[in-house]
């Protein structure tokens, strides 16, 4: 088959979506299949076909929209700069994707609900489509209502994105979900039928990951310390700013370890802040972007997630691989990854003192430490397993395509 792996965020990227695709495109080329990637790209300014010359560029198309869309006959739609944002850039997607072409491909899998709403108004030739669901879009827009983007027509957008993870989730002709607590999400907030939703979970190269930590990053661990790590993106959800605050109340009681900080986003700047503020900036190093993450890890002695909301990280699955003791918020997919006291420790999200005892916990007691990441490495080198994620996934795309020639196709 021709396949298209399409998003609507940017890719290439820093985070899971876009490492899931890459990884997904190696296995689906490894069953013989031919596999294009598609989403965003160079700030958003063009959709293109990874690693090709086929991109349609935003400057040609966004003219002809806003004379479609003008402000005094849709109101509505310049009441919100977040809102009309999206918007705009929503239908940028879709023309740039019937532009592109739809018609050449077997089969469409999408990796967010934008984009599945999107490339099914522009899907004329019915492609079969399946949609994978990484996170609660909407859910996500909420929590950051409440801290960030506070304002009076705040309700408007919460209600359009409510609307787009309903439509999203049911254009497709089914759709993936990585764990139960999205997949409960989408039935009983949205009302998505559990017949048209699958639960399968990410499959990941572990044996190849367990390899590239023999690369070797020019940091090094100080002597005589342990090593706090946090991979991720820096953002308001990643929940930074409380590891932070526990880490201050942790320097009280010990001095013996340091924080790396891997990853880069939005919030780097007023996090170094208040590193300062807290008067740790001499114990917890920003470290950017880093591409061997394995060796980092294998360097590192615990790690933490304080997420104010998440679905199924790639960081935490490395980990896992690592074989690294974790302490997770308790929200979200992640309890469905981390069992507390076996495979690593839960915390409830904000808990800045609860987060400040896992983490004495875990320095005070080396054996209770290495148990856990012992049995995170063994439980994620089973239930990660790339082949079998694979596998999985092929069977899906079977029954798509079968509900297609028996005539159950998706109904609009």
């Amino acid at each position: 088959m021709k396949i298209l792996l399409c998003t609507y965020w940017t890719i290439p990227h820093m985070g899971g979506v876009w490492a899931y695709m890459q990884q997904l495109k190696k296995g689906l080329e490894e069953y013989g299949h031919e596999v294009d990637l598609m989403g965003n790209g160079e700030e958003n300014n063009i959709v293109h076909i990874v690693g090709s010359d086929k991109k349609v560029e935003k400057h040609n198309i966004l003219p002809f929209l806003q004379a479609k869309l003008p402000p005094a006959m849709y109101p509505d739609l310049y009441s919100n700069k977040l809102l009309e944002y999206t918007e705009f850039q929503r239908y940028f997607f879709e023309l740039a994707a019937a532009y592109i072409g739809l018609d050449q491909y077997d089969l469409i899998h999408t990796q967010d609900v934008i984009s599945t709403a999107g490339i099914r108004r522009v899907n004329k030739t019915n492609v079969p489509m399946v949609a994978t669901i990484h996170g609660s879009v909407a859910r996500e827009i909420s929590q950051q209502l409440g801290n960030i983007h506070k304002d009076s027509n705040s309700y408007i957008v919460k209600e359009y994105y409510d609307e787009m993870e309903k439509l999203g989730a049911i254009s497709s002709d089914l759709s993936i979900v990585a764990n139960h607590w999205l997949k409960d999400i989408l039935i009983e907030e949205f009302g998505i039928p559990e017949s048209h939703l699958r639960v399968l979970h990410y499959g990941f190269d572990t044996e190849g990951f367990v390899k590239q930590k023999l690369e070797n990053v020019m940091i090094e661990r100080p002597a005589n310390k342990k090593v706090i790590i946090y991979t991720g993106r820096l953002v308001e959800l990643k929940g930074v700013q409380y590891l932070l605050q526990a880490l201050a109340k942790l320097k009280a009681i010990r001095q013996d370890w340091v924080c790396w900080i891997v990853g880069d986003g939005d919030m780097k700047t007023e996090l170094q802040m208040l590193s300062r503020s807290l008067k740790i900036e001499d114990d917890v190093f920003f470290l950017g972007r880093q591409e061997g993450i394995p060796s980092l890890l294998a360097k590192s002695h615990i790690y933490v997630l304080p997420s104010l909301i998440d679905n199924q990280p790639l960081s935490l699955i490395e980990a896992q691989l690592a074989g690294k003791p974790c302490i997770v918020s308790n929200v979200g997919g992640l309890s469905e990854m981390v069992k507390h006291n076996v495979t690593g420790l839960l915390t409830e999200p904000k808990d800045v003192n609860g987060l400040s005892e896992s983490l004495n916990l875990l320095l005070s007691n080396p054996i209770v430490s290495e148990i856990l990441g012992r049995n995170a490495k063994k439980w994620g080198m089973t239930h990660w397993s790339y082949e079998n994620g694979v596998r999985k996934l092929l069977k899906i795309y079977d029954e798509v395509t079968s509900m297609r020639k028996t005539g159950d196709e998706h109904v609009e």
